[in-house]
């Protein structure tokens, strides 16, 4: 029988990646939610995502793995190569090897709109969910025993507790944290996805690319099955204090990557246009619950792209949350604390490593030579070694 019956539900502000396997998770424990989007549809802004061993560890739980496998793409490899020369840094094999280390789980690639609507659909699937668009949480009171939130079109709606997953910019977060603005990093991001036959035969690669060079990085890679060819190229800017799936200068873009090797080269000059993202994050905390009222993905601990993370830190903390929840489904309050005392150091190190690797990446003269040095002639099990803290968890 549902535990939700006849109970107030679990309310969820944001419907994106982290607010719909948050609904989903929570639903499959038997818990009724009720979840707020604030845009008029539900829709992903972005393009390509990389998927670690972590995620599919949680999706296979839920039984969302082989949904979110159907449109991505396994890339045989990761390799970093060198950005003006060419040369090849690193690379590492996606192969069985890394599968049978990592508890038997891929690495892929997908689009943001293919994962996010596998989530939807399983949300809409689900009669223990219901799904509301052209609804922002404005606000919220903690009454002990429930909350009730009030919505921006200044309706009040009563639940058990408040799950915060509204993003970088989260509302929720400012009443729980209270940490101003995001951090901006200074660094940009350019994006854009071209079709198959956009992309000359020797400039197609099945891998995830990444070159590497002074404080820029280009990355590519396949999606949908090969039907696209996802493009992210980012540099180092001070021009942007804001910016989110804005248009981006096209000569500002060559100003930072014009002395790059050919194959860069021709791979940027076939875009027309590219979006930009300025990148932020936030200084970790320790603390991100409230009563009945927590937090989930980047409304917690939005981290830099240099990990490729953040969709895999929202999912394990959708299904951490879930669990704990279940464990203590009479004393909400402390499920949400126990929550967080499995989350907050782990997040933490993804959000402090994804910077690190951010300079890693860009870096410049005797640091990027001691760079390729460190990983030159690197082991296949040194390469799993180095990353097991991450692919290996939660």
């Amino acid at each position: 029988m549902a535990r939700g019956n006849g109970s107030a539900p679990f309310l969820i502000s944001g419907g994106g990646i982290g607010g719909l396997i948050a609904a989903y998770a929570l639903a499959q424990k038997g818990f009724p939610v009720r979840l707020f989007e604030q845009a008029d549809e539900f829709r992903e802004v972005g393009a390509g995502i990389q998927l670690g061993p972590n995620i599919f560890r949680m999706l296979e739980k839920i039984g969302l793995k082989d949904a979110v496998l159907a449109d991505a793409h396994v890339p045989p490899a990761q390799e970093m190569r060198d950005a003006l020369t060419g040369k090849l840094i690193t690379a590492v094999p996606l192969s069985e090897a890394f599968q049978k280390r990592f508890g038997n789980q891929p690495y892929a690639v997908t689009h943001r709109a293919d994962i996010h609507g596998t989530f939807l659909k399983a949300c809409q699937d689900n009669d223990l969910i219901t799904l509301e668009t052209s609804r922002r949480v404005e606000d919220y009171t903690d009454h002990g025993d429930r909350v009730t939130v009030r919505l921006n079109n200044g309706e009040q709606v009563e639940g058990r507790a408040l799950i915060g997953a509204d993003g970088m910019w989260s509302n929720t977060r400012e009443r729980i944290v209270n940490d101003g603005k995001p951090r901006v990093s200074g660094h940009i991001a350019y994006r854009a996805v071209l079709r198959r036959d956009q992309v000359p035969d020797d400039l197609w690669r099945p891998e995830v690319v990444l070159w590497a060079g002074p404080r820029t990085h280009f990355v590519h890679y396949p999606l949908r099955r090969g039907e696209l060819f996802n493009l992210v190229a980012v540099f180092h800017s001070d021009h942007y204090e804001e910016g989110w799936d804005a248009e981006g200068s096209k000569d500002l873009l060559w100003q930072h990557f014009k002395m790059q090797v050919p194959e860069v080269l021709r791979l940027l000059e076939r875009i027309e246009t590219w979006r930009m993202w300025v990148l932020c994050d936030r200084e970790p905390v320790k603390n991100w619950t409230q009563g009945n009222v927590t937090l989930l993905g980047d409304a917690a601990h939005p981290m830099l792209q240099y990990l490729a993370q953040g969709a895999c830190m929202a999912t394990e903390d959708a299904v951490v949350l879930a669990d704990k929840i279940a464990a203590k489904p009479n004393d909400v309050k402390a499920a949400f604390l126990d929550y967080q005392q499995e989350r907050y150091l782990r997040t933490a190190r993804v959000q402090i490593m994804a910077r690190v690797y951010g300079e890693f990446y860009h870096a410049r003269g005797p640091a990027a030579e001691l760079r390729d040095m460190m990983l030159a002639g690197r082991s296949e099990e040194a390469s799993y070694d180095g990353i097991a803290w991450l692919y290996g968890g939660p």
